[in-house]
């Protein structure tokens, strides 16, 4: 199970240009919020994914109308992981009524721009692009944790609209590791 580095504060957000599972093509500026900017590498097959998406299109609703854009991105690879594919990613978004746009980068690039490593794998950044959270949802794992939990995710960008400033202390996310091309 693989976990994402400590958080590398002011990072910029690398752009890119993906289909979205609605037909459009989005880019960084397309999704950007006036206060911030959460990214989130998921994929619908991951267990660690499926076990926290009700509690991602909750805490994206409620950063939303705080005025953080987001957006999640699927760079797995779709041959090997056919639950994944495009045609897949629209249905799933469909379903759970996301309020984000699901993005497909087949080519993988994005995901090696940001250095994603698994899924879900979140980054949170302020309202000039610099990265600020790079944590988990909350105490989930492959099994939803109690709705009554902190939701760390969410306060962490509830302090990054306010302030422009993550938490000093973030725990990692944990889940599946990308799904990597053979090269």
């Amino acid at each position: 199970m693989p976990a994402p580095p400590v958080c590398d504060f002011g990072w910029n957000a690398p752009a890119f240009a993906l289909p979205a599972t609605d037909g459009q093509q989005c880019t960084l500026d397309s999704v950007r919020g006036p206060r911030g900017t959460l990214i989130m590498f998921i994929c619908n097959h991951c267990p660690y994914v499926k076990a926290i998406t009700g509690k991602i299109v909750r805490d994206a609703r409620d950063l939303v109308a705080l005025g953080v854009g987001v957006a999640a991105i699927s760079s797995n690879d779709a041959v090997a992981y056919p639950e994944d594919s495009f045609e897949n990613m629209g249905r799933l978004s469909a379903e759970k009524a996301f309020p984000f746009p699901y993005l497909y980068d087949e080519d993988q690039s994005v995901a090696r721009a940001y250095g994603a490593v698994c899924t879900p794998d979140f980054f949170g950044f302020n309202a000039d692009l610099e990265l600020q959270y790079r944590g988990r949802l909350d105490a989930s794992r492959a099994q939803p944790a109690p709705d009554d939990l902190p939701r760390d995710l969410y306060e962490a960008m509830v302090q990054v609209a306010e302030t422009g400033r993550g938490p000093a202390a973030q725990v990692a996310s944990m889940g599946c590791s990308i799904k990597w091309k053979a090269a």
